[in-house]
């Protein structure tokens, strides 16, 4: 059985009603609650977490049991819903939004027999794990692309929240841009939401105006923004989901995640009383991110050069922040011969020189 909530105000009622299952059913099954910032429309963010959702069901069947609750925003409604799940008896708790972490720390201090998987975080306890795509994989090739389709070199960026990981992305892309084509600029509109479709089609029209004729949506949970770069006529990329079906002509690639394999992979592991709080940081070579969607506006020999970078990556031949990396005040970030290494991207706190937008204070 699974109960869905989609307004916040209707989360409460929901799991409020599973209360009136009994304990018998809740020992039969592995309940597993979902908490989605989001709601779990047709792409974005949500949808590609409730795919992974999706993938435990069809691996599982009758031996789990969901409760999603969605579009619920970080702070005291999280907390609230996680103390909810927490009492229908859940065994395991998927935490959809970075925002979510610190009261996903205190619930799973309060509750060590529940284990947690928590997204783009990185705080573990014994009983509560996160995990990340290496989403920069993705960007640098998706930047390539845009390096070859722009024309007028300036590229626009609606991006959610300045933090490590959106900060990770928008530098990998202007990276890639900058291979094909050394000359780009990049805008950036910091929207400091995950979900907020007005204005983030503002944005991207001011973007536009401002001469961007590729534009970047970076955790954007709609459609919105690829919608009004196909309206008016300029390449668009997208982060989390294939997005083609809101701009067959217009879209450049789709930067898309995958969650089945680990959410099985923890779900199992929790079955078994063999969970432990660790971080998981999939890419290419996990399958848990991919460049879709690729435009056939790309000439032959441009779209060579983006399979030879999708294998490069995944066979570990190639590395996004492969030095020189120069930041934006023109100071040299990775030596010639160096790269960034995970624990630099998980805290990378600056801008790549080209970038014109500076971080917010």
């Amino acid at each position: 059985m699974k109960f869905q909530t989609r307004p916040l105000r209707n989360a409460a009622l929901a799991l409020a009603a599973t209360l009136t299952l009994g304990t018998a059913q809740a020992q039969e099954t592995f309940r597993i609650g979902y908490i989605y910032p989001s709601p779990a429309a047709d792409v974005g963010w949500a949808h590609e977490l409730d795919e992974g959702r999706r993938a435990v069901e069809e691996h599982f069947g009758d031996k789990v049991e969901s409760i999603i609750v969605e579009n619920i925003p970080d702070g005291p409604d999280a907390a609230r819903i996680m103390n909810q799940l927490a009492a229908q008896g859940v065994n395991m708790m998927m935490l959809g939004s970075f925002g979510y972490m610190n009261d996903g720390l205190k619930t799973a201090k309060r509750y060590p027999d529940i284990d947690f998987i928590h997204a783009s975080g990185y705080k573990t306890l014994e009983n509560m794990g996160n995990f990340l795509t290496r989403n920069h994989e993705s960007a640098y090739v998706s930047g390539m692309a845009a390096g070859y389709v722009t024309q007028s070199g300036v590229i626009g960026m609606v991006a959610s929240y300045a933090i490590p990981e959106v900060i990770g992305i928008i530098n990998a892309f202007t990276l890639g841009a900058q291979e094909v084509n050394p000359d780009i600029s990049v805008k950036i509109v910091w929207l400091n939401s995950w979900f907020d479709p007005s204005k983030a089609q503002e944005s991207a029209r001011s973007l536009i105006a401002q001469q961007s004729d590729v534009i970047f949506s970076i955790y954007q949970d709609t459609p919105s923004v690829v919608t009004v770069a196909e309206e008016e006529e300029v390449y668009v990329v997208n982060t989390s989901s294939d997005m083609k079906a809101y701009a067959p002509k217009y879209l450049l690639a789709s930067m898309k995640v995958s969650w089945g394999d680990y959410f099985i992979e923890q779900v199992q592991a929790s079955m078994d009383d063999s969970f432990t709080g660790s971080s998981f940081w999939g890419g290419m070579a996990d399958n848990a991110v991919s460049v879709e969607s690729i435009s056939d506006d790309l000439s032959e020999e441009q779209r060579a050069a983006l399979d030879e970078r999708i294998a490069a990556i995944t066979a570990g031949e190639f590395q996004p922040f492969a030095g020189p990396v120069v930041g934006q005040d023109g100071k040299e970030i990775v030596a010639a011969g160096d790269t960034l290494s995970d624990a630099d991207l998980l805290g990378i706190s600056w801008l790549v020189q080209g970038i014109e937008t500076r971080l917010p204070q």
